[in-house]
């Protein structure tokens, strides 16, 4: 996929959670990515398995994983939805280079807990990229 120069926007369903995430990593949008998390949200770090909660968490986090200049991608595979909730699992892969020159490869089967918001948007409340 090659780098757009327009997000996609915000996430209408929880499947473009996934779609509007791929978008924001390969475009290295470190702010477009923490948009997408709810203010009270969670993430497993996949780097270390850390647990960090918040907007200000999830940014630190993800700030190095940007700056390795990753691909990533995600592929929906089951959604279960109800009551303005939804847990999505999906398989993805990210890929990238580091500051040092090493190369970054992850990949792995995750599961996204999203919540509908008031604007009738998606946002991610828990993140476990296993």
């Amino acid at each position: 996929m090659a780098a757009r120069d327009v997000s996609l926007g915000p996430a209408r369903s929880p499947e473009e959670v996934h779609a509007v995430l791929a978008d924001a990593f390969n475009r290295g949008d470190l702010e477009a990515v923490v948009d997408l998390y709810d203010d009270d949200a969670a993430l497993v770090v996949p780097t270390d398995d850390r647990l960090v909660r918040g907007r200000a968490e999830i940014r630190a986090a993800t700030a190095p994983v940007l700056a390795a200049s990753p691909r990533f991608s995600s592929v929906v595979e089951r959604k279960l939805e109800s009551g303005g909730l939804a847990l999505t699992h999906a398989r993805w892969e990210l890929a990238g280079t580091t500051a040092d020159g090493s190369p970054l490869r992850l990949s792995g089967q995750g599961t996204i807990v999203s919540r509908r918001r008031p604007d009738g948007t998606w946002g991610i409340v828990l993140d476990y990229p296993r």
